[in-house]
């Protein structure tokens, strides 16, 4: 398996995968779907794709490098400027563009836009390099490299490190279909969970009894404790299937997956318990806002974020992180506690705040900007 992190270092690795597939359909014909012929094993092209085995990993606001190198066979013959062009695999069959390179001319398309690049470091190198990266980018990845009608693919995975976190609205739960789930991680800064990212968080001990759509439109679970109201007590652990659901008729819960944080969640002190509303004012007098739950989840776990108080978060619930388990702060487990939804009238907690990075920084910006006007009138007096 290979990594690579954005802390200035990344691991590059590579096997040699001879592909034996030509591609029919020309750059300007591509809209999403391709297709894909056999040609017999004497008939092998010139072109040569080498990525990397397993999966490089980053995390959100990272920038990462995706393996991609090609030689040519043996050949006599110079040869041809060669296409590279690097696609998201959205599914089997299915594509969305990210960057293409003839020669010197290159473009990258939605939101990859300003954000990758070839690393080239070296004839054959079709590397792609991608900074700022965001959720959306977690997944897999297509290099096609083609010289005159001859090609050869290879696909890597970009994995993200993060955390997984159930969601459910006021509403109650059971009460989302595929696509309010979809838009309810976003809102909670994240996205809906891959099946591998609910299986490596139940690795790591993440029991939930309601079932939650994934990214791939199926709905499941993760057992680690069984028991009768989960399923029965004798079933073995595991992540629980229900399969492929109809994403606009039938409703369940999430699984988000969130990263890194371009931030901080604090825990705001005040000398009194607060409403919903006078939460939120009162992180906007600090120049922040209220922290959304996939916000105090990446807190927890990246930041190891440890409060045993209980304050308001944006979509006006009510929760705390614990690192720590201690008897007086809600078991013998660290996790998220969730208080649920109560009133946003009552004056009985306290409030998680986000302050931005980029936030910070403009704010300071400002102060700086104010007090050169300040200085300018003072002297002009």
């Amino acid at each position: 398996m290979c990594a690579g992190h954005s802390s200035g270092s990344s691991m590059f690795c590579t096997f040699s995968l001879v592909v034996l597939l030509h591609s029919v359909l020309s750059a300007d014909s591509d809209r999403g779907q391709r297709k894909i012929v056999h040609v017999t094993e004497d008939e092998t092209g010139e072109v040569i794709v080498q990525t990397a085995p397993g999966v490089v990993t980053t995390h959100r606001g990272g920038t990462i490098i995706l393996p991609c190198r090609y030689h040519y066979e043996h050949s006599g013959e110079e040869t041809a400027p060669v296409r590279i062009k690097w696609s998201k695999i959205i599914e089997p069959a299915s594509f969305t563009d990210v960057f293409v390179a003839l020669g010197k001319e290159m473009r990258d398309f939605g939101s990859y836009k300003d954000r990758v690049s070839l690393q080239e470091h070296d004839p054959g190198d079709a590397s792609l390099i991608i900074r700022n990266v965001t959720l959306a980018d977690y997944g897999r990845y297509e290099c096609e490299v083609t010289n005159e009608l001859e090609d050869d693919t290879g696909t890597v995975k970009l994995d993200l490190e993060g955390v997984i976190f159930p969601y459910y609205p006021r509403l109650g739960r059971y009460r989302m279909n595929f696509h309010d789930a979809q838009q309810a991680c976003k809102v909670q800064d994240g996205i809906l969970a891959s099946y591998d990212q609910l299986h490596e968080a139940w690795l790591n001990g993440l029991d939930w009894c309601n079932a939650g759509w994934l990214q791939d439109g199926s709905v499941q679970y993760p057992i680690s404790k069984p028991r009768e109201e989960c399923g029965k007590k004798e079933t073995p652990t595991g992540v629980r299937n229900y399969g492929y659901r109809h994403k606009d008729d039938e409703r369940y819960d999430a699984f988000c997956f969130t990263s890194n944080l371009n931030g901080k969640v604090y825990f705001l002190k005040t000398y009194h318990k607060m409403s919903f509303p006078e939460a939120s004012k009162a992180c906007e007098r600090n120049g922040d806002s209220v922290a959304k739950v996939g916000q105090l989840y990446a807190a927890w776990k990246l930041q190891l974020l440890d409060r045993c108080e209980a304050g308001w978060l944006g979509d006006g619930s009510v929760r705390y992180p614990i690192v720590n388990p201690r008897t007086r702060c809600g078991g013998s487990e660290p996790g998220v506690r969730n208080l649920g939804f109560p009133s946003k009238k009552y004056k009985l907690f306290g409030v998680y705040c986000f302050r931005g990075k980029e936030d910070k920084e403009q704010s300071t910006e400002n102060k700086k900007i104010k007090e050169g006007i300040n200085k300018w009138k003072s002297s002009h007096v």
